[in-house]
């Protein structure tokens, strides 16, 4: 069943360990001297704004000098992460990835393809059952929601929702950030879509979501252009549909130049969690399971909140007083939440056979 954002956090809370004020030890010795004795990380997909990575790398690298972390293909969305490693099983060289961070639905799906290697941080009892493998196959790591960023030099006005990007004054003006043939983001752009029109979660959102954006392509209004700051302020893409966190991002690194604004839409307010994982065939499963271990730190989670992300231990951290206010400060509007709706991995399943295989015929743009 699909759950609301207020009831995915009341559970959640619920299921943190009894007592929050137990300190998690630093990984061992024995993990940390392995790991610098192979002396690299190889990570995929990870663009520096997204989530805040940039400083999550980095602090990765403050914290253990001794290892290279090695960025394939930063702009690659889930469905590449999948084919690099079964592309380079055989691979132990620089372009086999040891660690991935991919939609929701994929876990599973690489899970049961024989991709990944089960591993559980120390901190994995404040990890939501929700979100996680129980085997600790995959695990959930952050989660926002589809908002929209408009260029407001060439957008004079701000769309609300959905339904206001089909006007014709937003002709040439409205892209995902990402190709819904293979973008968690985008596949879940198209999702979100479809639950604006009120279709359930499932082969018919995914349908719904296809037709919306067959009338917003017939319109003139979708630009087959994959949306990111750069596009934004240039105007090739002055409204751009992406994560919350994301297009908050974008918002800073822009800084005014052009001014944008941020919007979540007030209906079809779909949230998507992210899931952490390590290569069956992982070149450097020690370097890995270190990696791990700092996301799931307290200061791995903090970072992912100054990125504008929601960490998986938030309610567990939160109730142990380890969020810094000014962090929380930062984020929308607590109220702009309240009407998210997560699917569930079925339901994204369904949805992404849908949307991943229909696109082309249904609303024939090739996005790039």
């Amino acid at each position: 069943m699909t759950t609301h954002l207020r009831r995915i956090l009341s559970l959640s809370t619920a299921m943190v360990v009894a007592s929050t004020s137990l300190l998690f030890a630093e990984p061992s010795a024995e993990l940390i001297e392995a790991a610098k004795k192979e002396g690299m990380l190889t990570t995929i997909a990870l663009p520096h704004s997204w989530c805040g990575y940039g400083d999550v790398i980095a602090g990765f690298k403050a914290k253990y000098p001794e290892i290279q972390v090695n960025e394939l293909n930063p702009d690659a969305g889930s469905a590449d992460e999948v084919e690099a490693i079964k592309a380079n099983k055989d691979n132990t060289g620089p372009q086999a990835p040891d660690v991935v961070d991919v939609g929701l639905a994929f876990g599973p799906q690489m899970k049961a393809e024989g991709l990944l290697q089960p591993y559980k941080v120390s901190t994995w009892d404040e990890i939501p059952d929700t979100i996680k493998d129980a085997e600790g196959y995959w695990y959930g790591d952050y989660y926002g929601v589809l908002s929209f960023i408009v260029n407001k030099d060439l957008v004079e006005n701000t769309p609300a929702d959905w339904a206001d990007l089909l006007k014709p004054e937003y002709a040439g003006q409205v892209a995902l950030a990402g190709d819904p043939r293979a973008s968690n983001q985008a596949i879940l752009g198209v999702l979100a879509a479809g639950l604006h029109k009120g279709a359930k979660p499932g082969e018919e959102l995914g349908k719904a979501g296809l037709e919306y954006f067959a009338e917003l392509n017939k319109a003139g209004n979708f630009v087959p252009v994959i949306a990111k700051a750069g596009t934004i302020a240039q105007g090739a893409t002055p409204i751009a549909i992406a994560w919350d966190y994301n297009v908050l991002a974008w918002r800073d690194e822009l800084a005014g130049n052009p001014p944008v604004e941020v919007v979540v839409p007030k209906t079809g307010v779909l949230a998507g969690v992210y899931v952490q994982g390590i290569s069956a065939y992982a070149p450097h499963p020690n370097a890995a399971k270190l990696w791990m271990e700092y996301l799931y730190s307290d200061e791995g989670q903090n970072l992912w909140l100054k990125g504008y992300c929601h960490p998986a231990r938030f309610n567990a951290m939160v109730k142990a007083d380890k969020i810094q206010k000014e962090l929380l400060d930062a984020l929308p509007p607590a109220e702009s939440y309240e009407a998210a709706v997560f699917p569930t991995v079925e339901e994204q399943n369904a949805n992404k056979t849908v949307v991943t295989g229909g696109w082309d015929s249904v609303v024939g743009a090739n996005v790039q």
